[in-house]
């Protein structure tokens, strides 16, 4: 098991749409410890594949002490419903927060690596989870999904944090 490396934005990994697992090898087992590793930190909830750097469709979770992982996770039911509005951040877009509309309900079912279904559902961070970390294999950002308006502040403070950073 290795802690990875997270991509942060720029980085063209985060914005590929992440290939099906179809065959569990070694590669597939180390990814699955790695990103259980990587997630097992405080302030971190969940961790897409592509984030520390493989394209392959894969998130793990960390969500008050609940450590887990999903292979091919695919989102079978959202709620029309609405949760509140809340901040939404990320691990690569670091520092940054901001209001994202995310449905109140979630549930995604996948498999493990013996091929076991594993269902990962809920409401409030469970589902803001669910939807954040798909949306990553779908190669898309939280920043993506903000009101227009936010949108334009949030790139502006992107830009001008990644300016500092240089």
């Amino acid at each position: 098991m290795a802690m990875r490396e997270i991509r942060t934005t720029g980085d063209p990994v985060l914005r590929t749409v992440c290939e099906p697992i179809t065959t569990t090898d070694d590669r597939v087992r180390t990814l699955v410890e790695d990103l259980l590793e990587t997630v097992d930190h405080d302030g971190r909830a969940g961790l897409a594949a592509n984030q520390i750097g493989v394209s392959l469709r894969a998130f793990s979770w960390n969500i008050d002490g609940d450590i887990g992982y999903i292979l091919n996770p695919e989102i079978v039911e959202r709620s029309e419903e609405l949760q509140e509005l809340g901040d939404e951040g990320c691990l690569s877009v670091p520092g940054l927060w901001y209001p994202c509309e995310r449905p109140a309900y979630s549930r995604a079912v996948g498999t493990d690596l013996d091929g076991n279904e594993v269902v990962v559902e809920g409401e409030e961070i469970w589902a803001r989870l669910i939807n954040h970390e798909v949306d990553h294999l779908d190669g898309k950002l939280y920043l993506d999904r903000l009101a227009r308006d936010v949108r334009k502040r949030a790139m502006r403070e992107l830009r001008e944090s990644l300016e500092a950073a240089q």
